[in-house]
């Protein structure tokens, strides 16, 4: 399996996606967040898993975006602030309802620790996909070639220190939340282990 073998969706809304997480995000998480697709789609195509295309592009470009400091809420949960502004992206794209509250799910659901594929596609492509970029959950389960291909064209220029940063940030702030509990768990340990480097 190759880079150019993977499908990416070309939409007005994956458009749009993308420009919204390239305004608000920096470059170390818009490429975790692209990086997410792409590693998605290669489990599903390598397990024959049937996925909507369109909505796990938008969720993966758009899951990260409750850690920025535009959408950061004080309130709630990362993923939940991101399933919000999802939302709103979708209404904003013409999406009907079920469909937004999808991608909303989608998102949500990558902070879990684990998602059934049956029930939702998904959701359990979004969650193993950021866990194996983030801590290198699963990575031999991806070629060799395929892993160097999407880390030559979309690096991780420190993603380790920033996201680490990140979930610390939110633990302090919200400490019944996930990101509470992967940084008790020692997530800051593990990104920084990461066979897929720093």
């Amino acid at each position: 399996m190759r880079l150019d073998d993977l499908v990416v969706p070309d939409s007005a809304a994956c458009t749009a996606a993308r420009e919204v997480a390239g305004a608000y995000c920096s470059p170390a998480l818009l490429n975790h967040s692209i990086r997410s697709y792409l590693w998605a789609a290669a489990h599903a195509t390598a397990n024959g898993t049937a996925f909507d295309a369109e909505l796990l592009y938008v969720a993966s470009l758009l899951h990260d975006v409750g850690l920025v400091p535009a959408f950061d809420s004080h309130t709630l949960p990362f993923e939940e602030a991101g399933g919000h502004v999802a939302w709103v992206f979708g209404a904003a794209a013409g999406w009907p309802e079920e469909r937004r509250t999808r991608v909303s799910e989608v998102i949500v659901r990558h902070m879990w620790s684990s998602v059934d594929a049956a029930e939702d596609p998904e959701g359990h492509l979004l969650e193993y996909s950021t866990s194996l970029d983030i801590s290198g959950r699963g990575v031999d389960s991806l070629p060799e070639r395929l892993r160097a291909e999407v880390l030559e064209r979309h690096p991780r220029l420190g993603l380790a220190d920033e996201f680490a940063s990140c979930f610390r940030d939110q633990a302090a702030r919200k400490p019944d939340s996930a990101a509470a509990s992967a940084v008790r768990a020692g997530i800051a340990e593990r990104v920084a282990a990461n066979p897929l480097g720093s």
